[in-house]
């Protein structure tokens, strides 16, 4: 799998570009804020249908402008797609698949799959559950888009409970009215929780063998989902049951505080090196070494699930990984196209092996360098 070509128009600082991409490694160059990490942005849209720095789309248009256009052809084994992406102020985002509108955004899922790693990334490992619970659920609906659908389903279902808890804090009387919103929530809360702990498993067990690779077999790594109640080695049946009991004997304490103290949004991953957290305990080196080894075991996962690599793009990160990692990164370029942007300087001797083409951004402009 790999992007032949990418079309904008007036997304971000970019007023019009149209260029061809190397189907091996790409590396564009440039100073800070001239569209490097804008170029990445669009591509990841075609995959999942948002960007990964903001949930507002209108951020994604030129100041100066009403709409924004994206277009990226993407050549697989078993077919070639077209995918566009319309944008409009106050209007809902479209987007289309050879010429055709498609009725939900993360159909998108389904066509064209990409990893990003950026120094962002290591909020993964440093900051607080939330970063993981997004790892998980944006990584997962890339190899299972019904995912998706369910975990907004579930976010909607939870809203509900949680506003509803808040109205039985004045009206004792509607508590009633919760038996439906948890039998519902543990419903799809089961097959969520299923879902991730059969990730977490793959997942663990391919970072494991990248992890020793990169250490030297100086470091095991172990990836722990840590759930709000016990969900060890249960069927989805069995974890639905639990939820439910879980929630009817925490309810009084539900309705005190207003919120749903149980479930999926409430989870968290422990990321263990030889036994210690590497949250608590880490060093700098051994957090982007954890950071990396997921990043890189999320390509071989899809691999295995969709049978081709997704693309690789790679935002300013080189810089942060010294010579050791930053070797074994470049070692994956092989089989997968890559997309790198730098804002410093590169050595273009350490990608001598490697099919290329290099480009420099100045100000939303793209100039193919020549070597």
């Amino acid at each position: 799998m790999h992007v032949k070509s990418i079309k904008l128009i007036n997304f971000r600082n970019y007023n019009k570009l149209d260029i061809l991409l190397n189907n091996k490694l790409n590396i564009f160059l440039g100073n800070n804020a001239q569209g490097k990490t804008n170029l990445l942005e669009s591509i990841y849209m075609c995959s999942t249908g948002k960007s990964f720095r903001t949930n507002k789309d209108k951020e994604l248009i030129n100041l100066r402008k009403d709409k924004a256009y994206i277009s990226i052809d993407v050549i697989k084994e078993d077919f070639d797609k077209q995918i566009e992406i319309k944008l409009e102020k106050n209007k809902s985002k479209k987007a289309r698949i050879n010429r055709v509108e498609i009725d939900k955004i993360s159909d998108l899922y389904d066509v064209f799959n990409v990893v990003i790693f950026s120094p962002e990334d290591l909020k993964l490992v440093k900051e607080g559950p939330n970063e993981r619970r997004v790892f998980l659920d944006n990584e997962i609906s890339q190899i299972s888009p019904k995912y998706r659908y369910n975990v907004n389903r579930y976010n909607k279902i939870l809203n509900q409970r949680n506003n509803l808890l808040k109205i039985i804090q004045y009206e004792k009387n509607k508590k009633k009215l919760l038996d439906v919103w948890d039998v519902q929530l543990c419903s799809i809360g089961a097959e969520i929780l299923l879902k991730r702990l059969n990730f977490i498993e793959q997942i663990s067990r391919i970072s494991k063998e990248i992890h020793r690779k990169i250490t030297g077999n100086v470091e095991d790594i172990d990836i722990n989902y840590i759930s709000s109640f016990d969900i060890e080695k249960c069927s989805q049946n069995e974890i639905e049951c639990r939820f439910i009991n879980t929630l009817k004997n925490g309810v009084d304490s539900d309705i005190e505080r207003g919120i749903t103290r149980f479930g999926p949004q409430r989870d968290d991953l422990k990321i263990i090196v030889n036994g210690m957290d590497i949250r608590a305990f880490g060093s700098q080196g051994q957090q982007r070494t954890a950071a990396l080894s997921l990043k890189l075991a999320e390509i071989e996962l899809i691999k295995q699930e969709k049978g081709e690599y997704p693309v690789l793009l790679l935002d300013d990160v080189l810089s942060e990984l010294d010579e050791k990692r930053k070797k074994f990164l470049i070692s994956t370029f092989d089989d997968i196209q890559t997309i790198i942007t730098s804002a410093d300087k590169i050595d273009i001797r350490d990608f001598n092996n490697i099919n290329k083409s290099v480009y420099h951004i100045k100000e939303g402009n793209v100039l193919k360098n020549t070597f």
